[in-house]
Formats: C-alpha cells, structure tokens, sequence
C-alpha cells in the first residue's frame, strides 16, 4: 500500500474510534454510548454509509492548527431502520467535547440537504458542549445554517432529535424545531443558560439535572416528547416512534398485516361510571380500541389531563388525542391545548389519520389560565384541528359541554364523522350550572330552594344532557354503542382513506402563537 494511503487508512481507523480509546473508556464510565455505537445500534447491520469521515476543521487561532481528527466530532451518513432509509448525524463528545465548528455545521447542513431531497426522516443524535469558543462567530453562523434548514424541512420529512448529552445555549433551538425531542435519564440536559449563569443574574441555585434534566422536560417544561432510561432505551422507542410514521408529507404509513376477526369489546359497555362525576382512566378505552399493545404515548408526564399518541386500527397508524378524566377532569388548560395541537399539526403534516376521544366538562377557570392567555392557547387547538385536512374521527364518550365541545373536534370545523355513545353529555355547560341560571327565579322563589334545583337539574338533564339533540341536527352522525366503537372505526377510517381537501390558495396561516 502507497504510504500516504497507509498514513489516511490509520488516521480514519483512529477517527472512528472517536478520537481516542481514553475518550471512549470515558464515556462508557458515565454510562453512555460513543456516537459510532449509537450508530450501530440505531441502524440495521451494515446499512451506515459515512458521508464526511475525512473533513477536519479550519481553525488556526489558540494552537487549534495542532489539534486535528478527522471527521470534527461528528458523524455523518445514512442507513436504514428496518429497511426504510434515513439520515443520521451524532455528534462525538470525546472530540472537542462535540463542540460544533464551521465544518462540524457544514457535515450537519449537508445530510439535512440529502434528506430533504431523499425525502427520508432526519435523525440527531445530540451530545454536544455548544459552539466551539475558539471559532467566534464561525460556530454562531454554523448553528445559524442548521436553524435555517429545520425549518426548511419542518413538515416535508419528519425530525427527531435524541439528546444524549450536554445540549445548551444555541445548540437547544435546533432539537426545539425538530417534530420529537428524546432525553436520556440521568445523562442529557438541555438549557439556554446553564446553572453558574443562573446563580450569577438571579441569584438562584440550581443543578443542572433539575434545571434542565429529562425528568424536568418532560413533566414542567413539555420540552421532551420522551425520556428513555439509557442510550438502547433511547435508540429503541426512536426505532419504535419511525413504525408510525412515513418518509415524507407525500408517502403513507406502511400498514401492518391484519385480519379482521370479533372487533366487539363488550368491556366498553361498562367503562363509564353511573356517577357523571366519576372519573374513569381514558387509557382503558384506547387499549380497547386500538390494536393490542399498539398505544404508543407521547408527552406521557406533561400535561396530563390530555393524553396524545400513535396507535395502530386494523394495522393502520393514527394519532389519538383523548381528554383524561383521571386528571383535572379532563379539562383543557394552557398546557394541555399547546400539547394537543403540536400533536395535531404533526400528524396534519404527515399523513396521519387521527382519532379523538373526548371527555371534556370544558376550559380550565382561573386566573392563573388567563393570565397565560388560555385564550391564544386554546385557541392553538381549536386553529390546529380546522387546518388539518387528513382523516379526523371523534367519538364522544360523557361530556362535551362548553366552547370545549366545539374545540374537541367537532362537526363544525371539519370532523368527517362524529360519533357519540349513549352517556354522552352535549351542552353549553353542565345541568347543575345551567340550572342555577335559566332557573334562578324559581329555584329562589321556591319553598325549599335545594329540592326545586335538583328538580330543576333533572329536568335540563333530560333534555339536554344526552346524544340525541345533537345527532337530531347532525352535529352527530351516530349514537353507538361503546362495544361497537371499534368496528365502527375501522370501517370509517377505511372510508376516509382516500379522502382529498382543496384548501384556499394562500402563503401560509397566521397560527396564534
């Protein structure tokens, strides 16, 4: 072999050992895997085609002329998941830190460029200390670059980014605009303003896990979509998340084989309790509905009053969106509607049909949910369902009452089919509320107040407080049993399938931020 090849043949051979068998020692110590391992254990077997092994950075000031590896503390390429392509980068952290340079962007920007074109999904597998320090404004416009292409792509192939590691200041708006954000337990962090400048402007002592941790992101922030407890973990529900969903906005969802056998689920029928103010677990009827073991949860921890996610019907992928009764009431609130209508859009934007379930006594009361504007926020929902033009089913398990109904939806803005079992409630507000008010004069008047509302109350229950006056004007399509939901489904979405909408020509729309 001529010497210089022989020289470039080590050089890589030492590059894909991520700078260096220390380094490697190191990071398995805390736990975690090197970028080439999360490779190969992300990829099927011998799929990873490396794009950009040889790039080395240009940097000459602070002695970094002497400090050179190939590939820049990136690894680029793409592979395949069970068959079906993709794009990946991962980041390296044994080389620089996983810091990112002008090159290290340039390697990103580039399979971003592939994917798009290939119309195949993107995958970021971050660990990262942020921009490189020693490139100034190089670094800066590098993330710049990466920005501009998440959003470039953002609904015409899906992203997902799992961070793995460190991910702070600018490096946290990339995963931000990707479709679904990962975070590994224990091991991944993602702030804006890490905890020493924290304590510098306010004075506040933080650690980094609580300030930025997995846990944090994924119960008070509704950052994260989801934690995993180690890096397989993450690699695994990142395999799991890519089943339910296509390439690209153009493909569909492979189906999965399915044979149609007894779709009735006699335990449906005595899933609501007698009490209308008793609440019952809504995770119970998707398990019901949906293919066995196919609920796949997103932004379990957050938000918990709704309760979004995939699924499979008849071996097809849908979105389900569900009020919870378990908590809340199943109310919707600031965080609830935010997290919906991401979930909404996303499947919107990618071809899937979506499914909602709804339980909902109405909007949350309260300063607190004025203050931070319940009314753009739920509003989020409301714009978000309009807009989407797939397959869009709702069944109404118990309440639907208030503005509420309408958001949930509803006939009126673009539901295809609405159905509603018998317990359902359709109202403006519920019977006790809605009494004291028509009723007030009389119930006032009254000899004993107590007994002429609860008369009071049986009587708009009676009228109002049930299916048939909303399925008499044909706001609801069919009053069914709660055995025979799933049967329904399946053979409505299988009617939907090839529905088509022609929106109005436009730029794009002013979604209330």
């Amino acid at each position: 072999m001529d010497k210089k090849f022989e020289t470039l043949a080590e050089k890589l051979a030492a590059s894909k050992l991520g700078g260096g068998q220390a380094r490697i020692d190191s990071q398995h110590k805390k736990g975690k895997l090197t970028a080439r391992e999360r490779i190969h254990f992300l990829l099927d077997p011998d799929s990873f085609e490396e794009i950009g092994a040889l790039v080395t950075h240009r940097s000459t000031d602070f002695g970094m002329e002497s400090q050179q590896f190939l590939g820049d503390g990136v690894v680029t390429g793409y592979g395949t998941v069970k068959g079906r392509l993709i794009y990946v980068f991962a980041q390296d952290f044994t080389v620089f830190g996983g810091s990112l340079s002008e090159t290290h962007a340039e390697k990103i920007c580039k399979v971003m460029d592939l994917a798009l074109k290939s119309g195949a999904p993107l995958i970021g597998l971050n660990d990262s200390g942020g921009a490189r320090i020693q490139e100034g404004v190089n670094s800066l416009g590098g993330y710049a670059d990466i920005f501009f292409r998440n959003v470039q792509v953002s609904g015409v192939i899906p992203q997902i980014s799992a961070i793995m590691g460190p991910c702070a200041g600018g490096a946290v708006y990339s995963p931000a605009m990707t479709d679904f954000i990962l975070m590994v337990e224990g091991s991944s962090y993602m702030f804006v303003t890490g905890p020493n400048v924290v304590k510098t402007v306010t004075n506040e002592t933080v650690t980094s896990e609580e300030l930025g941790g997995a846990s944090t992101h994924a119960s008070k922030s509704g950052v994260t979509h989801l934690t995993a407890a180690n890096d397989i973990d993450c690699i695994d529900k990142i395999k799991r998340l890519l089943s339910y969903i296509p390439q690209n906005c153009v493909d569909k969802v492979p189906d999965l084989p399915f044979e149609l056998g007894e779709e009735y689920r006699e335990e449906l029928n005595n899933i609501i309790p007698e009490n209308a103010n008793q609440p019952y677990d809504i995770k119970e009827v998707i398990a019901q509905i949906a293919d066995e073991g196919s609920f796949f949860e997103i932004h379990e921890h957050y938000a918990e009053n709704i309760v979004v996610g995939f699924a499979r019907l008849a071996g097809r992928s849908i979105g389900i969106i569900a009020n919870q009764p378990m908590s809340l009431a199943g109310v919707l609130d600031v965080n609830s509607s935010k997290k919906a209508a991401r979930f909404v859009r996303f499947c919107d934007c990618f071809n899937i049909p979506m499914l909602v379930l709804e339980d909902v006594p109405g909007f949350l009361p309260g300063t607190d949910q004025e203050w931070n504007a319940i009314i753009t926020n739920g509003a989020k929902l409301l714009y978000a369902f309009s807009e989407a033009t797939v397959p869009r089913i709702t069944v109404i398990t118990r309440k639907a009452y208030g503005g509420a109904y309408d958001v949930m939806n509803s006939k009126h803005i673009g539901a295809d089919m609405n159905f509603a079992w018998p317990s359902a409630e359709i109202a403006v507000m519920g019977a006790k509320g809605a009494s004291e008010i028509i009723f007030k004069k009389e119930i006032d008047s009254a000899e004993d107040p107590a007994a002429k509302l609860t008369e009071k109350e049986q009587e708009y229950a009676e009228k109002f407080a049930n299916p048939y006056r909303a399925a008499a004007r044909g706001f609801i399509d069919e009053v069914i049993q709660p055995s025979e939901t799933r049967r329904k489904l399946i053979k409505a979405f299988a009617a939907l399938e090839h529905k088509v909408v022609q929106r109005p020509k436009r730029k794009h729309g002013n979604v209330p931020l």
